[in-house]
């Protein structure tokens, strides 16, 4: 740590998507800016770095991308429907998958600001391109994109922040590998004076007007997991960074900051039951994620279904259903296809570390991936049984569910009758945590009196009150750009005011 200085305007804290955003607004705010990276460079960029890349912000229609993915040809166009999404179907879809419990202020910011800070990426560096394989189907010789999701971050989340980290240098931006903020530093009126630091020369402080904690939340914790969502919850798999252990919002909450949010909850998917248990493979990143679900059947151990696959689209259903498999005997859960959707599948199914059986018969696949036959054999017999005879159309709520079964399969139901089947073996990946500090729409940190703590700032996943047991798909990095930006922007201004 010796080649830092011993004052910046404004340190932050954490290097992922919502971190460097805010460390650009604050640098072309006019700040001398620090950053804090707890991992060394190597294993640099957070959650962000393990993320496919999705991001939701409202659109009319194609017009709209043109600024993020460049333009493109009448040829390409005639080929592609990405329909809209206006700004109300945004704050609808996060109200109602949050169960109406998402701060409305907080909300509308994030919804209101989502698209042209994603422009404002792309001036940054960051590429933009339309999510064909993840986001559409082809129907009728057109890709029909829906879910409310079109565009994806190049090269997912490595392409995301390497992208972040170029202009974080080319500012001329200090960066600090190895060294996370230890605890906070105030002055006798409680505003921010500096930062304690601890890095591979030990302790030290720096000073600095201004902090933004960016550092992402506890999913990393298994202590604070167990603490925070329950027995459990310390034996999920951490599909992302291992240094996410709630040092941001240990920090803040020392100094007076109000804890706010979803504490018991968190965003966690269908994740390879073989993948790493303490934090992701960064070759992979990602791809041990299983989302194509609502195209097949998913049951346990017993071979007992015990969700809607096809409850709603999987933008809107995958980010709580990895809590429903922890809830599973021994933790583990089985999708199953056959090759009417194999086509279909998306392509983290394709790749070479998957935890997979093929089989020609349904009691076969039972025997290869140690399901319970006779249960596995009753519930597909009864799930067929009860298959409506409906048109099938997987880029929309098409109504093709079944009749007289529990639970029942609302959407995209059809008969598991064509083999082979595949079965993929999935467990709980933990993706982040929904509970963290209190925030205003300017993105400084309010204490437990209802005030702004001077000089305090937080974006990103260690903000709560946001999200509440489930999130709309690619709303997690949107939300991290948009308070990113947003806190760095007041940051700046506090600090060289």
């Amino acid at each position: 740590m010796s080649h830092l200085k011993e004052r910046y305007d404004v340190v932050v804290v954490g290097a992922g998507n919502a971190a460097l955003s805010a460390a650009i607004a604050a640098q072309q705010g006019g700040a001398d800016v620090l950053v804090l990276e707890k991992a060394p460079e190597a294993a640099r960029g957070g959650n962000s770095y393990f993320t496919g890349g999705a991001v939701r912000f409202p659109y009319e229609g194609i017009e709209d991308l043109i600024p993020l993915i460049g333009d493109i040809s009448d040829a390409e166009r005639a080929q592609i429907d990405v329909g809209s999404y206006p700004r109300s179907a945004f704050y609808d879809d996060l109200m109602r998958v949050t169960g109406g419990m998402s701060d409305p202020e907080l909300a509308e910011t994030l919804v209101n600001n989502a698209h042209d800070t994603a422009v404002w990426l792309r001036e940054q560096g960051v590429h933009w391109g339309l999510m064909y394989s993840r986001q559409s189907f082809k129907i009728d010789g057109i890709f029909k994109f829906w879910g409310g999701l079109a565009c994806e971050t190049v090269g997912a989340g490595k392409g995301l922040v390497d992208s972040l980290f170029d202009r974080t240098i080319e500012l001329g931006i200090d960066v600090a590998y190895g060294t996370m903020g230890d605890h906070l530093l105030t002055d006798q009126t409680g505003a921010i004076r500096g930062i304690a630091l601890r890095g591979p020369d030990g302790l030290a402080e720096i000073a600095t007007s201004s902090v933004v904690l960016a550092c992402g939340g506890f999913e990393a914790n298994a202590e604070m997991r167990t603490r925070y969502l329950g027995p459990g919850w310390d034996l999920a798999k951490v599909r992302g960074t291992r240094y996410n252990t709630g040092d941001g919002i240990r920090m803040a909450l020392e100094i007076g900051a109000r804890s706010h949010g979803h504490y018991s909850g968190c965003h966690a998917v269908a994740w390879d039951a073989g993948a790493p248990s303490e934090g992701g493979d960064r070759n992979i990143a990602d791809l041990f994620q299983k989302h194509s679900y609502p195209l097949g059947l998913i049951v346990n151990v017993n071979g007992d279904r015990f969700v809607d696959e096809g409850a709603d689209f999987r933008n809107y259903t995958y980010a709580k259903y990895g809590k429903e498999i922890l809830n599973q005997p021994n933790r583990l859960a089985f999708q199953v296809f056959d090759t009417q959707v194999t086509e279909m599948l998306r392509d983290e199914y394709h790749i070479r570390e998957t935890t997979k059986f093929e089989a020609n018969t349904i009691r076969e696949l039972a025997v290869g991936l140690d399901i319970d036959p006779d249960g596995l054999e009753k519930t597909v017999a009864d799930y067929n049984a009860a298959v409506q005879d409906t048109p099938y159309n997987p880029a929309i709520l098409d109504g093709k569910g079944t009749h007289g079964i529990e639970p029942p399969k609302s959407n995209w139901a059809l008969r598991l009758d064509q083999p082979p089947y595949t079965g993929y073996a999935v467990t709980c990946g933990i993706t982040f945590t929904f509970g963290g500090l209190k925030i205003d729409t300017t993105g400084r940190v309010i204490d437990t009196q209802d005030h702004p703590i001077p000089g305090l700032y937080a974006a990103g996943e260690l903000v709560g009150g946001i999200f509440y047991e489930n999130y709309p798909g690619g709303s997690g990095i949107t939300n991290g750009f948009v308070f990113g930006k947003i806190a760095g922007t007041g940051a700046a201004a506090y600090a060289t005011a």
